[in-house]
């Protein structure tokens, strides 16, 4: 039975990607918004929903210690294994504008996030914990992020020619159930993935601690795989690449943000290196995509390799 469950959940993914990627791209058109706007808050926000769910129920419930490595497991494997994924199947190209703001400021969170880790000691006899000040400076920088993103979307109202007749142009009603039907397909296959395949994995006698490392972490990623993925399919690249650096920043701020400012989050040396390894592959994602303006499939492979190293080290330790 947890094998049907399993194709049912990626099923829904993939339906729920084609729907959610046709009905944003539609939107877009119809505002007169660029993709790579809506890919960097409409779509990162839905797409971040899951990691949103599984940290601030936890922070509610007062243990959100993994709140934390979620998310930086959760943005490796964006950097790394969504971007590697959807270069392999189609190169892709840079917007200019992703290269001096939002992968820049994407890299500056990232490192606020590492700073915080390191410093923040607010648990008592040196105890390392995020507190809910810091929680709230990474809502007010999340508030200023979204501004800017506003802002950017009405100050420019123009789609490009190239992107005129990529994906299908729907009725402002048709492009608003599509987007909603989708995520919400998204997430349902995604938890019946999670669910299936971690019963699954304990059958086999995989241990809860590697399943959480593994299937819990990558598939409360799979609607930035399976959306970007989508996207880059249908010729959507700023979509897709909005998605991934959009994501990134929400989880971070957003996500991390509210969790900590509802409970303080402890800090574990692993997440420290975690950390420092996200920061790292955050710069080496930039200055590949800086160089030539896109990310070639050679540079996809590079970054699917280094995840495969990733996911390796973090099974062994």
């Amino acid at each position: 039975m947890m094998y049907l469950w399993l194709l049912l959940g990626f099923v829904f993914l993939v339906k729920g990607a084609d729907l959610f990627v046709d009905g944003c791209s539609s939107i877009a058109k119809t505002l007169r918004v660029p993709s790579i706007i809506i890919g960097l808050t409409i779509v990162a926000f839905g797409t971040s929903a899951p990691e949103a769910s599984v940290s601030i129920m936890a922070s509610l419930s007062g243990n959100n210690d993994i709140a934390i490595s979620n998310v930086i497991g959760s943005n490796l494997f964006n950097s790394l294994a969504v971007i590697g994924v959807c270069g392999v199947v189609l190169p892709m190209k840079i917007q200019g504008g992703l290269l001096k703001k939002e992968m820049p400021f994407s890299i500056l969170v990232t490192g606020l996030l590492l700073l915080f880790c390191m410093f923040s000691i607010g648990g008592g006899k040196g105890v390392l914990q995020i507190g809910r000040l810091e929680g709230l400076v990474l809502l007010l920088l999340f508030a200023g992020f979204l501004y800017m993103q506003i802002k950017s979307a009405l100050k420019t109202r123009t789609i490009r020619p190239e992107e005129e007749n990529i994906g299908k142009k729907l009725s402002p009603v048709r492009s608003v159930v599509y987007a909603v039907l989708g995520i919400a397909m998204i997430i349902i296959g995604g938890e019946l993935v999670v669910d299936s395949a971690s019963e699954i994995a304990a059958a086999f006698g995989m241990s809860q601690t590697l399943i959480g490392l593994t299937i819990v972490a990558i598939g409360t990623s799979l609607p930035e795989l399976v959306t970007s993925v989508v996207a880059s399919t249908k010729g959507e690249n700023d979509l897709a690449m909005g998605n991934v650096i959009g994501s990134n920043i929400f989880n971070i701020l957003l996500i991390l943000g509210a969790s900590a400012a509802i409970s303080p989050m402890t800090i574990s040396m692993e997440s420290i290196y975690d950390g420092a390894v996200l920061l790292v592959m955050s710069i080496l994602l930039f200055f590949l995509a800086k160089k030539g303006e896109e990310i070639s499939r050679k540079e996809a492979v590079l970054l699917l390799v280094l995840y495969g190293g990733y996911t390796a080290y973090i099974i062994m330790r």
